[in-house]
């Protein structure tokens, strides 16, 4: 059974300086609006109803977090940052999503990577590109979960995850003239309906939480 089974509601914020004052580590989820974001943390933690999927895209306004347990012992968190992109949110709205977006990925020291869901049918748009270039500085490394990837055939979801690997290339300044295979921008298929995906995504998210242990470099000052 996976440490993801164990997750539950730990906490949501609105503010930057509310967030969770602990060492532990963190993955962040992050996505456009209706990309499947929600669908995909609950069935990464087989729950039905731990991140909340609304039918109106852009309602989640706060950042929330799961705490994930060896019985009552929390030992890390998975973070469901707001989804961004949906047109009915108001200016203000948008430029407070923006502005938390931003301060978290850049700043938060316990956050060890970002899983970016994304439409395999729309690819890599301009709002998912600033999301990677926010976070690309900080070193850290981001998986894309492209979601819905039943809605294709074979040829296209094989042509779809070649084209967005290449794209990610671009992003990696550790990749000579943007070529090669990436180790820190990665990307793979994936359907929360029909669970295709899931050990992967499962695997990459346990391995940023567990494999290393936290020193006391790690804990912020």
């Amino acid at each position: 059974m996976s440490k993801l089974f164990q997750a539950r509601f730990a906490t949501t914020v609105n503010a930057t300086h509310c967030l969770p004052a602990t060492p532990l580590r963190e993955v962040a989820f992050a996505g456009r609006s209706n990309a499947g974001k929600s669908s995909a943390i609950n069935v990464l933690c087989n729950q039905k109803r731990l991140a909340f999927a609304s039918k109106t895209p852009g309602r989640t306004q706060h950042i929330n977090y799961f705490g994930l347990f060896a019985k009552d012992d929390l030992l890390a968190y998975l973070v469901d940052l707001p989804g961004y992109g949906y047109a009915a949110v108001n200016h203000d709205t948008k430029y407070h999503w923006n502005a938390l977006l931003s301060d978290y990925l850049q700043e938060r020291d316990q956050l060890v990577g970002m899983v970016l869901i994304v439409d395999s049918r729309r690819g890599i748009t301009e709002l998912d590109e600033q999301m990677i270039q926010w976070f690309v500085p900080t070193g850290k490394p981001i998986h894309i979960l492209l979601s819905k990837c039943d809605k294709l055939n074979k040829s296209e979801c094989k042509h779809t995850l070649e084209a967005v690997r290449k794209q990610l290339q671009q992003y990696d300044p550790n990749l000579p003239e943007g070529t090669g295979e990436s180790e820190r921008l990665t990307a793979q298929l994936f359907s929360s309906t029909k669970r295709i995906g899931l050990e992967e995504a499962d695997n990459i998210v346990l391995k940023w939480l567990f494999d290393a242990e936290i020193t006391k470099d790690d804990i912020p000052s």
